[in-house]
């Protein structure tokens, strides 16, 4: 199949489109990159399977294609509240012109919707029939409620025109390619570490997260889209749930060193409890976590090390101890 991924070039969608060229389907690749980078697909410009398009989804497109994967946004604090009103846009906007293009040439479309729509959640874990939390006013708000008229979007093309829609809400991802100054939680505190700084912990470090692999969370999405008749959200995460403060002592453990913090104030509206019910995603799609936080944390800091060695922005210690253990990749 033609295959067109928006925001192709960021995170999650590098990781995405080494997937469906390495099932032999063609992939556009769509950004504008204001958080995308091109060493993220820069292997792939040579494969004839790889076309590269420099476009904003917040701008009508039409191209020929079979699935659309809907991941253009920015999806840290730190990116998204750069610019909230063009977070807004990306998310409605640019939800609307890839439903409109999906309508157009029959394509089916996912939409890479967030944990963020449950906000600070009172039902713990969360379940995709949970309304949410959502402060519509608040300093999250253009990427939180967003979102959620991106679902609105999706929900109504498939009920009004039958547009061939799925939704996967995506709770806390990491791996390689994450971006060092992304602020988020695991590539705050690997830099951190491997800096030798104290690592920022916010309000009690006793708020929780769930974190999922990317090429597990690669392999959900590609099922959800493969999946038939599944328009209800999806949600894909990891339903292993770490306090703030235990996932800075898997860092170090990692990285080595001690676990040293420092503390700061809890940001405005952020959630104090984040754990996907995947009971949907295991009896719908078949599709659970693989990988363990502590095996992806050595793959994700073995990338980073790799980053900051070569921009020379860490020099490392010749008594430092090895970064893989034996077995933990076996």
């Amino acid at each position: 199949m033609r295959i067109l991924i928006t925001g192709g070039a960021g995170f999650i969608g590098s990781h995405l489109s080494d997937r469906l060229l390495a099932e032999g389907h063609q992939v556009v690749c769509l950004d504008n990159f204001f958080t995308g980078r091109g060493e993220n697909i820069e292997h792939l410009l040579d494969d004839s399977g790889f076309e590269l398009l420099r476009h904003d989804v917040c701008d009508p497109l039409f191209v020929q294609v079979d699935q659309i994967y809907n991941l253009a946004c920015p999806a840290s604090p730190v990116h998204y509240q750069y610019n909230p009103v063009k977070t807004v846009k990306s998310n409605v906007m640019g939800t609307l012109n890839m439903l409109v293009l999906a309508k157009r040439v029959g394509a089916r479309i996912l939409q890479a919707s967030t944990s963020e729509v449950y906000g600070d959640p009172t039902v713990h874990p969360q379940p995709e029939s949970y309304w949410g939390n959502v402060n519509p006013i608040g300093p999250r708000a253009c990427y939180d409620e967003g979102k959620r008229v991106a679902e609105t979007l999706m929900s109504d093309y498939h009920r009004e025109d039958r547009v061939d829609t799925r939704i996967a809400r995506i709770f806390n991802t990491y791996g390689p390619r994450m971006a060092e100054g992304d602020g988020r939680v695991v590539s705050n505190f690997i830099v951190q570490a491997m800096r030798g700084q104290e690592l920022t912990l916010y309000g009690s470090g006793e708020q929780t997260r769930s974190f999922c692999y990317v090429d597990d969370l690669v392999d959900g999405l590609v099922k959800l889209m493969n999946s038939e008749s599944q328009h209800e959200p999806v949600n894909l995460g990891n339903p292993v749930e770490f306090t703030i403060r235990q996932l800075a002592e898997e860092v170090v453990k990692v990285v080595g060193g001690e676990t040293r913090v420092t503390y700061r104030p809890l940001p405005q509206d952020d959630p104090t409890q984040r754990q996907p019910d995947i009971t949907r995603a295991r009896t719908r799609l078949g599709w659970e976590p693989k990988v363990p936080l502590a095996e992806g944390l050595v793959r994700t800091v073995a990338y980073f090390r790799g980053r900051l060695v070569k921009r020379n922005r860490l020099s490392i210690p010749t008594t430092e101890r090895p970064l893989i253990s034996p077995g933990l990749l076996d």
